[in-house]
């Protein structure tokens, strides 16, 4: 790994500081936070690709082998992750040396380890491939179902390392993770929309009366809070129906799964402070309101 190579995977693994939920937190055993940092590492690549925020330059292409002339294609980059991934499944290590990203490298121990199946990162990858050619969602069935492969593979991952999965669990964490995506959509309808995608529901623009030009605006008007406010509660209703998963698991893993919950809950709650308005910045939530939401949700009720 060149140092140049080095530094920009670690700056992807320094995003998640900035995530709404805990990664990898300090409490947790360290084989536990180093597996949950090597998946989080190859997320966030897939993420940045999709949303063409790798370094410029021919770094990560290169070393994903991709020609020169489709280093910026996002479709060419995440074909190429797709296939660097599955190296890391392959049980001779790959027949070509293995994976050739330091991220994806550093995946394989923890896809051993915990005898890991591709398929949520494979749902990953297509989620950014949708991104690519799906800008706007009709309905909130419709945004389910990106959510189901944008955001729920990640908490199944976390089930799945720390050995605690159950229908139920899985059930309970799809309701989390997918809160914690609508919030995060929610927060950045602006950088969204510069991206040129809208996250918000057709259908429900139409019923509160809010057109794209709207969303433009430096600030929202009160049809756009009203929006905002409606998709708020739904998420927050997910959150409420996935936060028994907390109470379902002991020790640590209970302070991680709470942190995720917290997360969710704050980032709602700072967008209420900003009376549902996200279009001037992402309103975001103070450290000690997360630690008041992750005491809460640490007191709810065991099942």
């Amino acid at each position: 790994m060149t140092a140049r190579t080095d530094a920009s995977s670690r700056a992807v693994l320094d995003k998640a500081a900035r995530e709404n939920f805990p990664v990898a937190p300090f409490f947790l055993p360290a084989a536990w936070r180093n597996d949950l940092m090597a998946v989080y590492g190859c997320a966030r690549l897939v993420d940045d690709a999709g949303d063409g925020d790798l370094p410029p330059g021919r770094g990560d292409a290169a070393l994903l082998s991709v020609p020169g002339d489709a280093a910026d294609d996002r479709l060419a980059l995440l074909d190429a992750i797709e296939r660097d991934l599955l190296r890391a499944f392959d049980g001779a290590g790959g027949t070509d040396g293995g994976p050739r990203h330091p991220l994806v490298r550093a995946l394989r121990p923890t896809v051993l380890r915990h005898r890991l199946d591709p398929g949520p990162f494979l749902a990953l990858i297509e989620a950014n491939r949708q991104d690519q050619r799906t800008t706007r969602y009709a309905t909130w069935d419709d945004l389910l179902a990106y959510c189901d492969l944008s955001a729920n593979p990640v908490g199944r991952l976390v089930l799945a390392i720390t050995g605690t999965t159950s229908p139920e669990r899985l059930r309970r964490s799809d309701e989390i993770c997918t809160a914690l995506q609508i919030a995060e959509h929610l927060q950045d309808v602006a950088e969204d929309l510069a991206r040129g995608r809208i996250y918000l529901p057709a259908e429900d623009m139409e019923r509160f009366g809010v057109t794209e030009a709207d969303l433009a605006r430096p600030t929202g008007s009160r049809a756009v809070r009203d929006l905002v406010r409606f998709e708020a509660d739904r998420a927050r209703a997910l959150l409420d129906a996935g936060a028994p998963l907390v109470g379902s698991v002991r020790g640590r893993l209970r302070l991680l799964l709470a942190g995720f919950v917290a997360g969710g809950r704050a980032a709602l709650a700072a967008l209420e402070d900003a009376d549902h308005d996200p279009l001037p910045g992402p309103p975001r939530a103070s450290r000690a309101r997360l630690v008041r939401e992750a005491a809460a949700a640490l007191r709810g009720p065991r099942r």
